[in-house]
């Protein structure tokens, strides 16, 4: 039997290390050149984040909404402002017959405001689903007084490559006794910016009423925020209501008074 010196274990034990270092120096630099996995988010910071979108703690908003129906084409030009989730209002500018026309929310209430009467009306709970100025909005679409986090419990149903991007789908369906519309929504959110492409509306038996889609994306303040939102009945396929912001600003300074129905018969 062959005899091992100590040199020829020494260089055994040499080579057994060296090969030992370059397979971990390999297995280290595949994983710094591996494509990173998109980071993981918790849902309710996500629908945080959706709910304050386009009013952040306060904001001042220019919008052009086009309506199309199988009778008509109109389109309005419209100021708004919030501050925080209990306070909005929202000012038609254009055209000059319904200049004044305002919509105002403070905490659960909610007004309409006639100028050319001088007359104020509350909004009931029940007509919350009524049409906004004849478009395919909601008053609550509007006023934004149903929120994700206060009123759905919501989950993350997938996650991964869809429609060709990198997706959160996000389903929310309402909490017991809460006063929303929809009996479940299901929202598709780009990973990368955190914007929403799509939201897809369903009644309360689970039959789909609408499809809103959002682009022409814009980077504001740090949040991407999309500037265009396509509304489209699911029963009238040649019908649709878009807005379109033509500007948005956030960190307005507004304080809780400038919501009141004193405020709001002066805006007109």
């Amino acid at each position: 039997m062959a005899m091992i010196t100590k040199s020829q274990d020494d260089d055994r034990r040499g080579g057994t290390t060296a090969a030992w270092r370059a397979g971990l120096a390999g297995l280290c630099l595949a994983l710094l050149l591996a494509p990173l996995p998109a980071q993981a988010i918790e849902v309710q910071e996500l629908i945080r984040h959706i709910d304050s979108l386009w009013r952040g703690n306060t904001s001042q908003a220019t919008m052009t909404m086009t309506v199309k129906t199988r009778r008509y084409q109109r389109t309005m030009t419209m100021e708004a402002w919030s501050r925080g989730k209990d306070y909005s209002l929202v000012v038609i500018r254009e055209p000059i017959k319904d200049r004044g026309i305002a919509t105002l929310k403070v905490e659960d209430n909610i007004w309409n405001y006639l100028p050319k009467i001088n007359r104020v009306t509350k909004v009931p709970s029940s007509m919350m689903s009524g049409s906004w100025m004849g478009s395919h909005f909601t008053n609550d679409d509007l006023v934004k007084d149903s929120t994700f986090e206060d009123d759905y419990t919501s989950k993350i149903t997938f996650e991964g490559e869809r429609d060709g991007r990198t997706v959160y789908e996000l389903t929310s369906l309402p909490k017991p006794d809460a006063p929303v519309v929809w009996g479940k929504v299901v929202m598709l959110i780009e990973q990368k910016t955190l914007a929403p492409y799509k939201n897809v509306y369903y009644d309360e038996e689970g039959v789909l009423i609408r499809t809103m889609t959002f682009d022409q994306t814009k980077k504001i303040d740090e949040r991407v925020i999309p500037m265009r939102l396509i509304l489209q009945p699911e029963d009238k396929p040649d019908e649709s209501t878009v807005i379109v912001y033509d500007d948005i600003a956030f960190g307005v300074p507004l304080e809780p008074s400038f919501f009141s129905l004193q405020s709001l018969q002066r805006r007109h």
